[in-house]
Formats: C-alpha cells, structure tokens, sequence
C-alpha cells in the first residue's frame, strides 16, 4: 500500500484561529482527520508532520523517501524563501505535490513565486482545506498511473 507523507510548515498549527478570512475556521487537526479518511478511501495511508522551523522540514522531506511513495506539501511563507526546502524536495525525488488555502497568485507580490512548483509534479492553491483534498487525489492518481 503507497504511503504519503503530509509537510505542513510554518504557522499552519495555527489554523482555525489565524486569519480565518483567509484561511477559513478548519484546525490542522481537522485536515489530517480528513485526509487519513480520505486515503483510507484511495488505499493508501497518510502520515503528518508540522513545523514552524525551516531544518525540522528539511529533515523531515530528507527522511521521505525511506518511508512515502510521494509527498503532499503546504510549506507555508517557506514556499517563497526557503531554497533548503526545496533542495530537499528534488534530492529525496519522489512525487510531490504542492498545496496552500489561499490563491497565493492574488495575493501580495512576493507571495507569487514559489521554489517548491518547478520541482512539483502539480501546485494547488486557492481551494481552501479542499486543495489539500484535491492535492492528495492528485497525488494518489499520479502514483497509480506511474505504477
């Protein structure tokens, strides 16, 4: 059975409380209890991890590729600046998909370029919780036409 690993990066441990304008009333934990209902419907199982701290996602993308089959990823204001994450991503070479909430391409400016899409088999923004559902279907789809 494939296994996806889920990154959330920084400040996302603070759904349901930040911004809710933005990004709606849905908790971290509301999303992974989504989602390991959702992959149990797909026939794959879901891990999750969450950090505010750049190293501890590296680590955490680095040690992938030993357990997941692909890597479902929200790094959060790390998509803009982190050039460690996305270096990680590329080494581990395994499927990965890109989530946000928000539109980051209708928001601020600096917000509009992301270091993790040009390694990404696909990037999903602007759905809500549903990009991370959209995400995973994605992937999961990916993953069983590549077998």
């Amino acid at each position: 059975m494939d296994s996806i690993f889920v990154v959330h990066g920084p400040n996302l441990n603070m759904l349901g409380k930040r911004e809710p304008e933005i990004y709606g009333h849905d908790t971290l934990d509301d999303i992974n209890q989504a989602l390991v209902s959702l992959a149990e419907s797909l026939g794959v199982q879901v891990s999750t991890y969450q950090s505010n701290h750049e190293g501890d996602l590296v680590d955490a993308v680095q040690a992938t590729s030993e357990k997941h089959q692909g890597l479902l990823i929200n790094p959060g204001a790390y998509t803009h600046t982190s050039v460690a994450i996305r270096d990680a991503i590329a080494a581990v070479n395994i499927p990965t998909v890109e989530v946000h909430l928000s539109n980051i391409h209708k928001r601020e400016a600096f917000r509009h370029h992301s270091y993790i899409a040009p390694i990404a088999i696909g990037q999903i923004c602007g759905f809500g919780i549903n990009s991370y559902y959209l995400g995973l279907r994605a992937l999961v789809n990916h993953l069983q036409n590549s077998a």
